[in-house]
């Protein structure tokens, strides 16, 4: 008995996606697909089990708690990729080192992070997004980003907000105070976990005038409109922290000529969960979820850990994370058809095969009864399904 109710059970932060849900899900994953290439960006796949060190390139040692390790026949640990923009990193400095740039990638993928399930997070998990390799301009920043406001809209959201922020003005206001870099990483880490108590503490502690410890407080609360960045000058006194404003106000200006401001507050407190980014940072909201369904920045140090120096950018949207959106906004989802159901009386078998192609032929997404039925059974058959339309051969 044990042992049959182990063999039902699925792993921890896992799930199972039943038809509804399963079509839905290829659905969005299609939508995203399809405006990918149709901004130019290549699909590419790579392998779900990575070398441990190459997924931890550029990063901290604390991400390897959350990762799938195992060993492979030769002892050496490999895991479960925790996320794409390492793996496509890696990629293009090794067998894409010689495409011209700038490389424009795509991917259609899942991920696995062991952390605290809960709705909308597991520790399997599908992603749609880019990564563009080879530029290190405001406008390349700004199409990542008005494609990333294309894809939300792609798959039905309405009601969302890009948060734009930029690591060099954070990494800035904390270097005019000549914070040792130990400090630093702990005030970024209780910004990422959006901890202002924890923040608060470590900037109390801090032996600084008192006007430099409120500049420090703000930096978690600096969010708005436009208006923000020309108020954020008044902080920033040095060239890093002024250029870091500078870059955002270009990119603000190109998401205007692609007519997406309106999705569009920065938040300069934002400090992303990896630590490769080295520029321009952003996450999407939207109402009812209390995490992002998206995000994504700048990383141009990232595929020199692999030998190959390029600046690049990208975006990750978060599929399950869409699915709960809609749902709980109530918006129609994506779906895939089901046109027709076609089912036949006994002894039509030959005249409902040749019609069930003619039908597909035709374009119709087609199921044929596997035998015969009388027409009340084909339609409550045709309603269980949800099919359209019943075409019945009496």
């Amino acid at each position: 008995m044990e042992n049959q109710k182990f063999a039902l059970e699925i792993p921890y932060g896992t799930r199972d996606f039943l038809p509804v849900e399963a079509a839905e899900k290829r659905a969005i994953e299609a939508e995203l697909a399809s405006l990918f290439a149709e901004w130019g960006y290549d699909e590419v796949v790579t392998p779900t089990i990575e070398y441990l060190e190459n997924l931890t390139r550029g990063t901290d040692r604390e991400l390897e708690q959350h990762l799938f390790k195992l060993f492979d026949k030769d002892n050496r640990t490999v895991a479960l990729r925790h996320e794409m923009t390492t793996p496509i990193a890696r990629l293009a400095a090794s067998r894409l080192r010689d495409y011209p740039q700038p490389l424009k990638l795509s991917y259609i993928s899942s991920a696995f992070r062991y952390e605290q399930t809960q709705a909308g997070r597991q520790c399997e998990f599908h992603q749609g997004g880019v990564e563009l390799m080879g530029s290190a301009t405001a406008f390349a920043d700004a199409e990542v980003i008005a494609l990333a406001i294309q894809g939300l809209l792609r798959v039905g959201l309405k009601d969302f907000t890009i948060c734009l922020g930029q690591v060099e003005f954070v990494t800035g206001i904390m270097n005019q105070f000549q914070l040792a870099a130990a400090t630093q990483e702990k005030l970024k880490a209780a910004m990422e976990k959006h901890n202002l108590v924890a923040f608060g503490e470590i900037v109390a502690g801090l032996d600084l005038p008192e006007k430099a410890r409120e500049t420090l407080n703000r930096l978690p609360l600096l969010n708005g409109g436009a208006e923000l960045l020309q108020q954020s000058y008044a902080l920033a006194l040095n060239e890093q922290s002024r250029r870091a404003l500078d870059n955002l106000a270009a990119i603000y200006r190109l998401l205007q000529s692609y007519g997406v401001e309106q999705y569009v507050r920065f938040d300069l407190g934002i400090i992303r969960d990896f630590s490769y980014y080295t520029g321009m940072v952003f996450e999407a909201y939207t109402p009812g979820l209390g995490f992002p369904l998206a995000g994504g920045g700048r990383y141009d140090h990232l595929l020199s850990e692999f030998g190959t120096a390029c600046p690049a950018t990208g975006f990750a949207i978060g599929i399950e994370r869409i699915l709960l959106a809609l749902t709980r906004q109530g918006l129609e989802k994506p779906d895939q058809p089901k046109d027709v159901y076609l089912s036949y009386a006994a002894g039509r078998e030959a005249e409902a095969i040749t019609k069930a192609q003619e039908l597909r032929d035709a374009g119709k997404v087609v199921e044929l009864a596997l035998m015969g039925q009388t027409r009340a059974e084909a339609a409550a058959m045709q309603q269980a399904k949800g099919y359209d339309e019943l075409v019945y051969l009496g």
